[in-house]
């Protein structure tokens, strides 16, 4: 009893309320550092570009820069909000599991045995038949983890992230992952697939203006258009590189369907066994992104991917055909 006590002292989530506010600034701060990008691409390099241009390849160049910016721009904050407003999951009122997975039989788990289930979680024996979370008073679905700063449970939890006021699950995901493609060291735990793409091509836009900068070649603006040129361009840089990484981490991460916590456990256990979700690399793919490749690349579902595949909805999830109940 000691010793829990001593490893909640040290758990940050405990402060679950200051987080949670925490997470509405972080929004702000989102949003500020998009415009002060907007302010130094649009309004102080490339909009002037190109109603200043002399000839008709500059001009195209500008524009051509000006509509990839706000095409990402929007895809980027589509993405975004898209996470910051979906629920990521949670577990049905009075859901129970279909599959006794001790016996290998499919049984509705009765009356009786969750009551029974029920006493042995809080008698901290626990069960080796169903999963259950003895602070929601509930059964957890497969990869259900219980999330302390939103006080519930989360369907296919990846990790709580303050930066969208939301948790990352089941629902939400794929719309995480195209968030993740530059943005910020910072804030690199949200940014993703348009996000890289959208400080990739600020990051190079301002690259000649960089330059320029230290090569004391006169440059057309006022100091503090100059100034915010160069604060967005070391900003995005930085976002860039940081993103890059955090983005391969999460490639790897779907493409052996699993999440942050599932590989992190794995990690703390040492094991060596298969993932029982692991069903090839497609397979995976299509587990968080569907089977229909026009909404591969948007925060949305199509109705069909939603009706085909439960994976999807974060209550059932298909296994690998070789799984004998040794693997994880």
């Amino acid at each position: 009893m000691h010793r829990s006590g001593a490893a909640m002292a040290w758990n940050v989530f405990r402060f679950c309320t200051a987080l949670r506010g925490l997470g509405s600034i972080m929004i702000l701060l989102v949003l500020s550092i998009v415009g002060v990008t907007y302010y130094a691409l649009v309004l102080c390099n490339y909009g002037p570009a190109l109603l200043a241009a002399a000839g008709a390849l500059d001009a195209l160049a500008a524009l051509a820069v000006l509509l990839l910016f706000h095409f990402l721009l929007v895809m980027l904050l589509w993405s975004y909000f898209s996470v910051v407003f979906t629920d990521p999951g949670a577990v049905p009122p009075n859901w129970r599991p279909d599959v006794d997975e001790e016996r290998g039989e499919t049984a509705p788990l009765t009356t009786s045995d969750f009551n029974s289930l029920q006493s042995m979680a809080l008698s901290d024996t626990g069960s080796p038949r169903i999963r259950y979370c003895r602070k929601c008073n509930q059964p957890k679905p497969p990869r259900c983890h219980h999330c302390s700063v939103c006080g519930r449970c989360v369907l296919k939890m990846d990790h709580h992230c303050v930066w969208v006021v939301n948790c990352v699950g089941a629902l939400n995901y794929k719309f995480f992952l195209l968030f993740l493609v530059g943005f910020s060291p910072i804030i690199f735990c949200t940014m993703q697939f348009y996000t890289f793409l959208e400080t990739a091509l600020v990051t190079v836009s301002l690259l000649p203006h960089f330059i320029a900068f230290f090569n004391d070649v006169e440059i057309p603006g006022t100091p503090g258009a100059l100034a915010t040129t160069f604060l967005t361009f070391v900003l995005n840089l930085a976002f860039t590189l940081s993103v890059l990484g955090f983005m391969i981490m999460h490639i790897s991460l779907v493409s052996a369907n699993t999440t942050t916590i599932e590989a992190i456990q794995a990690y703390e256990k040492k094991t060596t066994s298969f993932w029982k979700y692991d069903l090839g690399r497609k397979r995976n793919f299509a587990q968080v992104f569907g089977i229909n490749k026009w909404y591969w690349f948007i925060p949305a579902y199509s109705e069909e991917d939603l009706r085909r595949m439960p994976a999807l909805q974060g209550l059932d999830y298909p296994v690998r055909s070789d799984f004998d109940g040794q693997g994880l």
